[in-house]
């Protein structure tokens, strides 16, 4: 039996995205479902889910986004491990609503990430048939791409470069700037390094400015809710707090620490 395809009239995270709202995320690490859904239910605008660098790898995307989308009030963004096409559509059949794509270092691979976010003929993306994405966001190609935010990473020297290129890429929801990878590219020898701090803000307004003049949003990862709305203040149009591990860590210590205190 045919089914008749699914359409959803709202486009949700990335129209808000698109029109530099500002907007503010949470960053997860850990591969456990009930703390997402936990963080999920709070109100961030959206949970970004680390496929680059936690431990959250390719089977457990779906099993957040499902988690993200049991609360209803955040949007799944996933971090994808590469620019790699095939990483990036799974990462949308799995349900994400935007994926953030690291190490694009010129407009030229800026515009694949592009293509590889929206179907034929606009891009590469393959009709998935019966996967995840299609319960959430319908089955009609052009509908879906206008549910799903392209975000590419602002990180490395060469990046910086072509920055005006990349932004002015047809296509292109956002750039998004690593504050710790862009830091190594200046000379950094650790994240929070003093010795280039001026350099690495002269870059981050030089990102929120390439972005402001091209029309596109600009996000931030940041350590804490009073740097996100420095961030914003600043000309970011969203900021991710990150995340999970470190605070829990931070909690951890801090009730051990006044544990200690009492005794």
């Amino acid at each position: 039996m045919n089914m008749a395809p699914v359409s959803h009239p709202d486009p949700g995270f990335s129209a808000r995205l698109r029109r530099r709202e500002p907007l503010i995320g949470y960053w997860v690490c850990l591969d456990s479902p009930v703390a997402v859904e936990r963080i999920a239910g709070l109100g961030y605008d959206y949970v970004g889910v680390d496929g680059r660098h936690g431990v959250v790898h390719q089977p457990g995307w779906q099993v957040a986004m499902l988690a993200v989308d049991a609360r209803g009030r955040s949007a799944g963004v996933i971090q994808v491990p590469s620019p790699d096409p095939v990483a990036i559509g799974a990462a949308l059949d799995a349900g994400a609503r935007g994926v953030i794509v690291p190490v694009p270092e010129n407009a030229g691979q800026a515009r694949s990430a592009v293509r590889a976010c929206r179907h034929h003929p606009a891009g590469t993306r393959g009709l998935g048939g019966p996967v995840r994405a299609e319960l959430r966001m319908g089955s009609v190609p052009a509908e879906v791409d206008d549910r799903v935010a392209c975000i590419v990473m602002i990180e490395t020297a060469a990046a910086l470069e072509d920055l005006d290129a990349i932004c002015a890429t047809e296509g292109l929801d956002a750039v998004y700037a690593g504050p710790a990878g862009l830091s190594a590219a200046l000379g950094a020898r650790r994240p929070g390094d003093p010795a280039v701090a001026g350099e690495l803000e002269a870059a981050l307004r030089k990102i929120t400015e390439a972005a402001r003049r091209h029309g596109i949003a600009c996000g931030i990862h940041v350590p804490d809710g009073d740097s996100a709305a420095k961030r914003l203040a600043e000309g970011f149009t969203f900021a991710t707090v990150c995340g999970d591990i470190t605070h829990l860590e931070q909690a951890a210590a801090a009730h051990l620490r006044a544990a200690r205190a009492l005794v």
